[in-house]
């Protein structure tokens, strides 16, 4: 990663954001601020749209009459992050519906070990109106065809994670 980077686009098939932790994104301790791991998620959303798109994405977007704020948004936190730790972002789609999709993205570290799961579930609207409409034809190709090559972990059941649980 280019040393005065602080996120790149390093793959694009499947998308895959490298990030590295700024000093001010974190707090006393040293270790990143809760909210700011809604950036990095909203960030890599919008490289993952950029990149199935293509640039400059708010014109792609206002051509198709369309924006993408956020329904739902969540995380499973694993590890922490510390300042200066590079990790990468990798988007998956889990759910391509009517009028919404919901994206996975994971968050892992140099060897590999899962920092965090972010889930989105993004609406789609109307660029002028805001108002919902449906996921346009376009882009619901698109994101149909990044699922298919590039499927979305199975999500654990709940059975599994009481498991997990009760051996902690």
């Amino acid at each position: 990663m280019n040393p005065f980077l602080s996120e790149e686009l390093v793959s694009e098939r499947p998308v895959v954001v490298r990030r590295r932790v700024k000093w001010g994104e974190c707090d006393p301790a040293g270790v990143v601020y809760t909210p700011v791991f809604s950036e990095y998620a909203i960030s890599a959303f919008q490289m993952f749209l950029g990149a199935l798109l293509g640039p400059p994405l708010q014109e792609q977007l206002r051509a198709l009459d369309l924006n993408t704020p956020l329904r739902a948004l969540s995380f499973d936190f694993k590890r922490s992050l510390y300042p200066e730790q590079v990790f990468d972002m990798t988007v998956r789609v889990r759910e391509v519906r009517n009028t919404t999709f919901a994206l996975d993205i994971h968050f892992t570290d140099g060897p590999g070990q899962e920092i965090l799961a972010a889930h989105l579930v993004v609406i789609c609207v109307h660029h002028a109106e805001r108002k919902s409409r449906a996921v346009p034809e376009r882009l619901r190709e698109l994101l149909e065809d990044y699922r298919g090559r590039w499927p979305a972990p199975a999500l654990a059941t709940e059975e599994s994670t009481h498991e997990e649980n009760s051996r902690s």
